[in-house]
């Protein structure tokens, strides 16, 4: 078992995730936010899933602006240009591919 948000409570540092564990060639991965978001980013042969577990985020998907709140889910597409804005805060979970 992992306390996931015990995991991201003991990142060293925010936004730098951990792999929790790999299924199925995926990385599930936790990361610890904090008020400064991050730059635009885009992943062209993948799909990312994003899970909130504590907090909030603000999620900008090709000028799509998405709420999210603890226990909300957001699939961004493979190739599609992606930030999280200034002000998110909490834990995130996060599945990708390796």
């Amino acid at each position: 078992m992992v306390d996931l948000i015990q995991e991201a409570a003991e990142l060293p540092q925010s936004w730098k995730s951990r792999i929790v564990a790999k299924i199925a060639g995926a990385n599930l991965k936790i990361i610890r936010m904090d008020e400064s978001g991050i730059p635009f980013e885009s992943h062209s042969d993948f799909d990312e899933a994003l899970f909130v577990l504590e907090g909030a985020m603000t999620l900008d998907v090709e000028g799509e602006l998405i709420e999210m709140g603890a226990g909300d889910f957001f699939v961004v597409p493979a190739g599609k240009s992606h930030r999280v804005l200034e002000g998110s805060h909490g834990v995130l979970f996060l599945v990708d591919a390796e």
